[in-house]
């Protein structure tokens, strides 16, 4: 899911990552690859946020998925691999501060 720049902000609070900016040069690339998303990079590879399914009514939720892992220590190449849910929830709504 494509994230406004205040989600992008909120999820930034809560996961040690970097936003990959929609103008930058790899997104035609992953935007292929895997959809219309907002793209995260931390120092074990390549995410996106998709909705978490909590079963309550409340704040909005999301949940982080890997799609593709570093290939070596210097982290110059990503290799693809299948979406794997994580377990880092992050808070997409209002009601979330950010620090």
């Amino acid at each position: 899911m494509r994230l406004s720049p205040a989600k992008i902000e909120r999820t930034l609070t809560q996961f040690d990552a970097q936003a990959i900016p929609e103008n930058h040069p790899s997104m035609p690339k992953l935007n292929k690859l895997f959809g219309d998303h907002t793209f995260f990079l931390d120092d074990k590879g390549l995410y996106i946020v998709e909705p978490a399914v909590t079963g309550e009514e409340g704040p909005e939720e999301g949940q982080l998925v890997k799609l593709a892992s570093w290939n070596d220590e210097e982290q110059t190449s990503l290799a693809a691999h299948e979406p794997e849910v994580t377990d880092v929830v992050v808070g997409l709504g209002s009601s979330y501060s950010v620090h």
